[in-house]
C-alpha cells in the first residue's frame, strides 16, 4: 500500500531518525513523524510524499510508547524551542551517542572507531545563558486559546512556531533559561503593553519593539538585557531600564539596540547603554569572558566547560606545540589550550570576533594567543608555521573541499574536530581518512531536550607514531 499526501494512516514508530523524528515504514518507505518516539501507535497525517520517504504529524496518539514522559512545557507541542521533552535525559543522551555511530557508519563509512556515550549537560533545563524572544503586533494563538474574548489577540513577545517568520508564540515561562529571566520577561512585557509606541509587525515591518535578549552569567548569576528597537526613543526605554534596575539587583546591564533592518536578526547597528556596565562577566573553567550584547559565548556555560574539557584531552599538549585553532570564533577553546602549548594561534572571519578573543586574552593575561582575521581558504595555505595539534570546529556545514586539502599539506600530528552536526563530521572524518586515523568520538551535550549534539573526534596522523 502506498501513501499519498493528505491520507489519515496508522504508523508504529520503530526508531528515532536524526533530526529528532521518529520512523516508521509502510511498504518499505520511510516515513518521518514529528513528535514521535520509538514505540508509539499514532494516527498521522502524510504532509510531504516523495519517492524515497515521506513525512507525517500525529493527530492522534493511540498508543504512547514506555519511552514517553510528560513534557513538563505547556508550548512542548507548538514551541520551536525544544523537541524531545517527551523523553527521560538519560534516553536523550543514548539517542544522541546512536546517532553520531550511525552518522560515521553510513555517511561516512567508518565503521571501527568507538563514539563513547554521550557526556551530558550539568542541567538538563534552564541551562541556556542566552535567550531571544521576538515581538509581534499579532501573537499567534494556541489551539484552546482560539475565540476566546478575554484572550487578546495583540501583542506577543516569545518565539516562532517551527518553520515560520510570522507566526510568534506568547511565552510566559521558558524552562530552559534560569527561573528569573521569565520574571524579567514579564516585566518587559507588561511596560511595552503599556507604552504609547507599536510593537513591530512582522508582515509590515513597521513598529517600534522588536526584540527582547536576555544573558545571564552563570559564574556571577548577574544578567544583561538588550531591548531591541527599530529606533532609539530614551522616552520610551529609559523609564523600563529604571524599573528593571531597581527591581532586580542581579541586573548588570541594560543596553539598547537599533536596528532598521528587516531581517529578524536580534543585532543592533547603534547601540545605547541605559544601566550598569555594556559588558556581562562570565567564566569557563578558571577563564573570564566579558560578553557584550552581540558576542558570540556558548549558550550553555556548564556544557562548555566539559566541552573544553574533552578538547584539551584529546589535544594531549605538554606545552612544547604550536596549536592552529581553526574557526576560532571569540577564541575560547584556543584560550583554554594555551597555558599547556607553546602557542596558539587563531583563525576567524568575523572582525567583531576576532577583536573580542583580543580582548578576553588581554582580561586573563594570556601572552601567547595571536589571532588571524580573513577566510581561511584564502589565509591557511600562507601560514608561516606548521601546526603540531589542528583545532577545527567549523560551522554546521563542515569544512570546505579547499580547507580539506589544505589540512592535509599541512599534515599536523594530531586534529581535533567540533563538530556540532554529525552529518558533517561523518563527512569530513571520512575525506581525511586516507591519512588520518580517527581514535576516538566523544559527544557532549550542550542542548538537552533537543536532538542537537556536540562531538570531539581525535585523529592522529597515520605513520606519525
Amino acid at each position: 500500500m502506498g501513501v499519498k499526501k493528505g491520507q489519515e494512516v496508522e504508523l508504529d514508530i520503530s526508531d528515532l531518525a536524526f533530526g529528532g523524528r521518529g520512523l516508521a515504514r509502510v511498504d518499505g518507505l520511510a516515513v518521518f513523524v514529528e513528535r514521535s518516539v520509538p514505540g508509539d501507535r499514532a494516527l498521522c497525517r502524510i504532509v510531504k510524499k516523495k519517492k524515497n520517504f515521506a513525512e507525517a504529524r500525529v493527530i492522534r496518539l493511540l498508543e504512547a510508547s514506555p519511552l514517553r514522559i510528560d513534557p513538563p512545557c505547556r508550548y512542548f507541542s507548538y514551541c520551536g524551542g525544544c523537541n524531545w521533552q517527551f523523553l527521560p535525559y538519560e534516553r536523550q543522551l543514548e539517542f544522541k551517542r546512536r546517532h553520531v555511530a550511525e552518522s560515521l557508519a553510513h555517511i561516512g563509512l567508518i565503521q571501527e572507531v568507538p563514539v563513547l556515550p554521550a557526556i551530558a549537560s550539568p542541567a538538563a533545563y534552564g541551562y541556556r545563558n542566552k535567550m531571544e524572544f521576538s515581538c509581534t503586533d499579532r501573537r499567534w494563538l494556541l489551539p484552546h486559546e482560539l475565540g476566546r474574548e478575554d484572550i487578546p489577540a495583540g501583542l506577543g513577545i516569545g518565539l516562532h512556531v517551527p518553520g515560520t517568520f510570522h507566526k510568534v508564540l506568547d511565552i510566559e515561562q521558558c524552562l530552559l533559561m534560569p527561573a528569573l529571566g521569565n520574571r524579567i520577561l514579564e516585566d518587559v512585557r507588561r511596560h511595552i503593553r503599556d507604552s504609547s509606541l507599536p510593537v513591530y509587525g512582522l508582515r509590515t515591518h513597521t513598529g517600534f519593539w522588536r526584540f527582547v535578549m536576555l544573558r545571564h552569567s552563570a559564574a556571577h548569576d548577574r544578567w544583561m538585557i538588550n531591548i531591541v528597537t527599530a529606533a532609539f526613543d530614551g522616552e520610551a526605554v529609559r523609564p523600563l531600564a529604571e524599573r528593571l534596575s531597581a527591581k532586580y539587583p542581579s541586573i548588570a546591564a541594560i543596553v539598547n539596540n537599533v536596528t532598521s533592518r528587516r531581517a529578524g536578526v536580534a543585532i543592533g547597528e547603534e547601540e545605547y547603554p541605559l544601566f550598569g556596565a555594556a559588558v556581562l562577566e562570565d567564566q569557563i573553567g578558571p577563564l573570564r569572558f566579558e560578553i557584550s550584547a552581540n558576542s558570540f559565548f556558548q549558550t550553555n556555560t556548564g556544557g562548555a566547560a566539559r566541552l573544553y574539557e574533552t578538547v584539551a584531552a584529546y589535544a594531549g599538549l605538554t606545552g612544547a606545540e604550536t596549536v592552529v585553532d581553526l574557526y576560532c570564533g571569540t577564541g575560547t577553546i584556543g584560550m583554554s589550550l594555551a597555558h599547556a602549548a607553546r602557542e596558539v594561534i587563531g583563525m576567524e572571519i568575523t572582525q567583531s570576533a576576532v577583536e573580542d578573543a583580543k580582548r578576553n586574552c588581554r582580561l586573563n593575561g594570556i601572552t601567547n594567543c595571536r589571532f588571524l582575521l580573513g577566510d581561511i581558504r584564502e589565509t591557511l595555505g600562507s601560514l608561516p608555521q606548521t601546526a603540531d595539534v589542528l583545532i577545527i570546529d567549523p560551522p554546521r556545514v563542515g569544512m570546505h573541499p579547499d580547507v580539506v586539502k589544505q589540512v592535509l599539506a599541512m599534515a599536523p600530528r594530531r586534529i581535533v574536530y567540533v563538530s556540532c552536526n554529525p552529518a558533517t563530521l561523518a563527512r569530513d572524518l571520512a575525506l581525511l581518512q586516507e591519512h588520518y586515523q580517527a581514535m576516538e568520538v566523544q559527544p557532549v551535550d550542550m542542548f538537552p531536550q533537543t536532538f542537537h549534539i556536540e562531538s570531539v573526534a581525535r585523529l592522529e596522523r597515520k605513520g606519525s607514531s
